[in-house]
């Protein structure tokens, strides 16, 4: 089986040389989102909304690709300020349930667009 685009215009349109998603038989491959509003292609303000976007993002591209949250297996996860890792686990709590994916939570230097928060992540379909 060949590879498969999965473009959504729910989530924002990719800022580079890259696609939303991947699907290669049954595996989805998630392209990092960050807090861009995809109507305006504007970063919301400040890491509590940023954070709610990068999870409405990234469940647009899932839904896309014909996936649902409980196909997410593993989620890595990228701050500016990891001080904010317990606000991210509170929020991640409104999108997700137990069993939650595996995940990775990592310090960085800068995102694009002056992002405080990056997600990417795979899935894997039945």
């Amino acid at each position: 089986m060949s590879k498969e685009i999965i473009s959504t215009k729910n989530a924002p349109q990719a800022i580079g040389t890259y696609s939303q998603a991947i699907r290669k038989n049954n595996m989805v491959f998630l392209s990092g989102q960050i807090g861009l509003d995809p109507k305006t292609m504007q970063m919301v303000d400040g890491i509590e909304q940023q954070i709610h976007q990068v999870f409405k993002n990234l469940l647009e591209v899932i839904s896309s690709a014909g996936g649902s949250k409980e196909d997410i297996v593993k989620l890595n996860i990228y701050l500016t300020n990891l001080d904010n890792f317990s606000l991210v686990n509170s929020i991640m709590e409104e999108y997700f349930s137990s069993p939650y994916p595996a995940r990775a939570a990592v310090g960085v230097l800068s995102l694009p667009k002056g992002a405080l928060i990056e997600a990417d992540g795979f899935l894997v379909l039945d």
